[in-house]
């Protein structure tokens, strides 16, 4: 896939955003949870995310067209740390206006480190995107980096959270990106969603 990805725009404003023509899909995360490896995995193109051992190195709305078919959205992330609360207000209310209101975004991939026990601002970010009703998948990142049995018990554990407000759970993926695992399941999922575009 990897000649079939080219970089579009970045903007600080859904208005900004490239013509709403394309299915589109968001990926976001908390910081260093692994999103801009995964967009490259999923991409083929190596560099096309750039990795930072340094959180929030995302600040802008990143659109890349993949195939000529559909966008692929990389959002900055949430959970910083070492932001000051007005940088972090103003991201917060970028990326809640581009999701609520960006007419042709499919699904977002909502990105959780399977290492860690289940977050509160996972927890919280996650009911705010089913009180809002956009659609969103869940991916568990770093799978490699533990037992498979260790996986297992964490994603067991953030799905039964969600049983108690949910009635219905989120469709989810299990990812790696030093193995590319989950890279052909997500791919198909965005091409079934591909075919629902009007």
């Amino acid at each position: 896939m990897g000649n079939g990805v080219k970089f579009i725009k970045s903007t600080t404003q859904y208005k900004d955003c490239p013509p709403p023509d394309k299915p589109e899909y968001a990926f976001i995360g908390r910081s260093n949870v692994g999103k801009s490896s995964l967009i490259n995995m999923l991409t083929g193109v190596k560099n096309l995310a750039k990795v930072s051992s340094k959180p929030g190195k995302t600040q802008l709305i990143n659109h890349f067209l993949v195939t000529e078919s559909w966008y692929l959205v990389d959002l900055p992330g949430y959970g910083w740390a070492k932001v000051s609360r007005v940088d972090r207000d103003k991201w917060e209310k970028m990326v809640r206006d581009y999701l609520q209101l960006r007419e042709n975004l499919m699904n977002v991939f909502l990105l959780i480190d399977s290492r860690i026990e289940p977050q509160k601002n996972d927890l919280e970010f996650l009911n705010w995107l089913g009180s809002e009703n956009i659609p969103f998948s869940i991916v568990f990142t770093k799978c490699d980096k533990q037992s498979k049995s260790q996986t297992n018990r964490i994603v067991n554990k953030f799905l039964e959270n969600l049983t108690t407000t949910w009635e219905e759970l989120p469709d989810y993926f299990v990812s790696s990106t030093e193995t590319n695992l989950g890279k052909e399941e997500i791919l198909k999922f965005i091409e079934s969603v591909n075919v629902n575009f009007k």
